[in-house]
């Protein structure tokens, strides 16, 4: 191997350590924090496109933890930012972790994915851009990969909270 494939390497393992490192410091918050609720969930830790991953999924009927998701996933979106903050806290680095809880997000991320393909597949035929509705920056980012993926591009307008995708003709 030549020095800059082995360099390279190294970086890749050592950010995946680290990213590993921020998956377990966000687990160990996430599961006092379960505690303190009562409330019942398993923890799981992978690492996705350069960024920590923290799923809490239920062990029972899912219920419970609907009450951590909130209305439009308000609170999962809180308990995002708190649990990056605790990552900091241990880490003294910024954290793009992402936190799922009871499969939301997953299932948020299907539905996006699918009102970008629609989004591009009627502004292809009708020529004109399109807006969409205001969105966080998870589901602007899930619907600007999708228009990509269908061979359009996208943009965001707005200010925070009213920030919306256009999608634009080719």
């Amino acid at each position: 191997m030549t020095e800059g494939t082995t360099s390279a390497a190294a970086e890749g393992a050592d950010t995946l350590t680290r990213l590993e490192n921020e998956g377990e410091i966000a687990a160990d918050y996430l599961e006092g924090l379960l505690d303190i609720a009562d409330l019942d969930g398993d923890i799981d830790m992978d690492v996705e496109a350069d960024r920590a991953s923290v799923s809490i999924i239920s062990d029972s009927d899912g219920r419970d933890l609907e009450k951590l998701v909130g209305r439009d996933g308000e609170v999962l979106e809180a308990l995002q930012e708190l649990t990056r903050l605790a990552v900091h806290r241990e880490t003294g680095d910024r954290s793009r972790l992402m936190l799922d809880i009871a499969g939301y997000r997953a299932r948020k991320r299907a539905e996006l994915s699918e009102l970008g393909a629609k989004a591009a597949a009627e502004v292809r035929s009708s020529g004109e851009p399109s807006r969409l509705k205001p969105m966080t920056p998870f589901e602007r980012k899930v619907v600007h990969d999708a228009v990509k993926a269908a061979g359009l591009r996208s943009e965001s307008e707005g200010e925070e909270p009213e920030r919306f995708v256009v999608v634009l003709p080719a």
